[in-house]
């Protein structure tokens, strides 16, 4: 256990529960430290001129392969692999297949490089799929894979009110068509972290705003065992993708009121999914 890290101490779990034994350093007092420091070895710009919503041919093309052969086929057999990720609570996307019908917000922990392929294969999402990204990100060698699974680049501050409005336009569009969004409530990645840290208020002002059913999910870890030491780092624990049963926005209600209840109700539903009955960061950013 991270016994030098102060929110492990303070969390408790349910028996059984297993933690990896790798990651940190942790943050102590900031849940939304950038850990991830990528190489930027190429321009990518972000301004109002960016085309947040493409309907090219060209890109149109790119989706219409990348998610069967790119997302499916090579990224589901490498998570299934190398990673043993095994999916749990596929009833309830049946159960509320009519209250999803016309789109939805999948949120989940970030906790692994490819947690947002791992969220998408276990939902079964199609290429009418948009993820908010932090901007920077695409100017590194990760940009194809980005964009081919749906991914938004965030506008960053100096890019202005006009860009921000562009991306928000553009949002409005993807719900218009009936597409589904998948949001790090999280914000930034921890890799194999355990406790759930803070959640920011995007995805449920998104899901206020546009009167969208979230789907939260959790990523949990098992002991990597049997045949599955073959295939990856035997210190790196297994994947399970844990879908919960969806939360329906409640648009009667006033906004501040109803994001507060979505994000705290999503938190304290993937904190027990989890195995956690002691979270050590509140639910949501102060």
């Amino acid at each position: 256990m991270q016994t030098d890290n102060l929110q492990y101490q303070q969390m408790e779990l349910e028996p059984g529960t297993f933690i990896p034994q790798l990651g940190g350093p942790y943050p102590q007092d900031d849940p939304f430290t950038r850990l991830y420091h990528p190489v930027y070895d190429r321009d990518f710009v972000v301004d109002e001129h960016y085309p947040f919503v493409n309907d090219s041919w060209r890109e149109r093309w790119m989706h219409f392969w990348a998610y069967p052969v790119l997302l499916y086929l090579i990224q589901g057999l490498r998570l299934r692999l190398g990673w043993g990720m095994k999916t749990e609570g596929r009833k309830w996307l049946r159960k509320y297949r009519k209250q999803l019908k016309g789109g939805a917000i999948t949120i989940a922990n970030h906790c692994h490089r490819n947690d947002a392929e791992a969220v998408l294969v276990s939902v079964g999402a199609n290429r009418h799929t948009k993820i908010p990204m932090f901007a920077p990100n695409f100017a590194t060698k990760d940009q194809f894979m980005l964009r081919a699974v749906g991914g938004v680049p965030i506008p960053p501050v100096e890019a202005g009110m006009a860009a921000m409005k562009q991306f928000n336009l553009a949002f409005d569009e993807f719900h218009r068509r009936g597409w589904w969004f998948h949001v790090f409530p999280e914000a930034v990645k921890w890799n194999w972290y355990k406790p759930l840290r803070p959640f920011q208020k995007g995805a449920f002002t998104m899901a206020y705003k546009y009167n969208m059913p979230l789907v939260p999910c959790v990523i949990i870890y098992r002991k990597r065992e049997w045949y599955y030491r073959l295939f990856g780092k035997k210190e790196e624990p297994c994947l399970t993708v844990r879908i919960l049963e969806p939360i329906l926005p409640d648009t009667t209600q006033p906004r501040k009121e109803e994001v507060n209840r979505l994000a705290t109700q999503a938190h304290e539903a993937m904190e027990r999914a989890a195995g956690i009955l002691r979270n050590p960061w509140p639910p949501m950013e102060a």
